[in-house]
């Protein structure tokens, strides 16, 4: 039986995450769940997994839960909390679902311990990708990936030479927007940006997607974890989302992974890796389908991910600052603040104000996106 904690456990992955533990209760025991402010949701998982310690986002809503709690449960709230259910409980797997860089010192918290890592949450490496990675291999502790595109590039390296590798390519689906020019754009609102047209996501995640921002993410993810340069990572407009992505080989040959569009997949993956269990998940029928299209990544048109790319070549701290300024612009837009062409023009305007650190530590990390967040929130 394997030993999980989730951090993140309400939200999109987390949810879904559980599900595939659902289908499998002789086989996974959930050792720590963490969430934040979605109390009635965490209190229903945590009497159906009664796992040993959970964790919400502060003492108010800790002293709001815990009358409710099953008894022997360890209850904890904030960063230290989430740090404790990742790094103090006796799982072997730690599932890293939380959206944004909070999600960092838990992370690195449960590498030191030795956990393996099923990582969901793109700003572990793209803020401390140096950091974390090279920790992972001083503790000889695997990252599996579970965003559907770097499962599919995991899959697709298995048993290959990584010498033999001429370019990776992500798939995007476009998000909400995708079809639409920029001049279309200028009045969209908060509603038309969350319906996306193939996923089930976060608001953030799902705005992220219609910027672009999210692939520039993956991409910056993608340098850490497969350890290739930039120059060998692309990006390709794949609307229909069943080509999660693919590797090109020197030889010309390219092997991809495709699958319907459903996060249970590669979550089980990497749950029961090296292992393939029966999934839920309905079969993809080709036939059905019919075709698949594709189109070249319009930089012009989607400009966050020009911008990203830039980032992750600059390093240090700049993927940090672009990180940081998406979070609060996406929050902003979220709360009506600004429309939803300003998020890009906040981006390039703090990376354009900031100073980059090279090589930064955990400290520098920090300072930069707080300076970034702090920028942000005024233009």
């Amino acid at each position: 039986m394997k030993k999980l904690a989730i951090i993140g456990s309400t939200g999109s992955i987390g949810t879904q995450t559980l599900d595939v533990v659902s289908a499998y209760p002789d086989h996974f025991q959930i050792e720590g769940l963490a969430a934040g402010t979605n109390l009635e949701l965490f209190l229903s998982q945590v009497k159906q997994f009664n796992p040993k310690k959970a964790s919400v986002g502060s003492k108010a809503l800790a002293d709001e839960i815990r009358p409710y709690l099953p008894q022997g449960v360890q209850l904890f709230y904030g960063p230290e909390g989430l740090i404790e259910v990742a790094a103090g409980t006796d799982a072997d797997m730690v599932i890293t679902a939380v959206v944004g860089s909070t999600g960092l010192p838990a992370t690195i918290a449960a590498i030191q311990e030795g956990k393996t890592i099923g990582l969901a949450n793109k700003e572990t490496l793209v803020t401390a990708g140096h950091l974390v990675t090279s920790l992972a291999r001083d503790k000889g502790v695997s990252l599996l990936p579970i965003d559907s595109e770097h499962s599919a590039i995991f899959q697709c390296l298995g048993g290959e030479n990584k010498s033999d590798i001429a370019q990776i390519t992500l798939t995007a689906s476009g998000g909400s927007f995708r079809d639409m020019t920029r001049e279309q754009l200028t009045n969209v609102t908060v509603e038309d940006a969350l319906k996306h047209p193939n996923w089930s996501m976060g608001a953030k995640i799902t705005i992220d997607s219609a910027t672009m921002v999210n692939k520039g993410l993956e991409v910056i993810e993608a340098h850490w974890l497969f350890d290739l340069p930039y120059e060998k990572i692309g990006v390709l407009l794949h609307p229909e989302s069943i080509i999660h992505s693919y590797v090109e080989f020197q030889d010309s040959s390219i092997i991809a992974q495709l699958g319907n569009p459903d996060m249970r997949v590669p979550i089980q993956y990497a749950l029961t890796y090296p292992d393939r269990w029966i999934s839920k998940t309905p079969r993809l029928s080709l036939a059905q389908i019919g075709s698949l299209n594709f189109r070249e990544m319009d930089f012009n048109r989607f400009p966050c991910l020009r911008l990203a790319f830039e980032c992750g070549k600059i390093g240090g701290t700049a993927p940090s600052v672009f990180n940081a300024a998406n979070e609060v612009a996406v929050a902003r837009f979220l709360n009506r603040e600004i429309s939803f062409l300003k998020i890009e023009s906040i981006i390039e305007e703090t990376l354009s104000r900031h100073t980059v650190v090279a090589s930064p530590d955990l400290e520098a990390i920090h300072e930069a996106d707080g300076w970034a967040r702090e920028t942000a929130s005024l233009l």
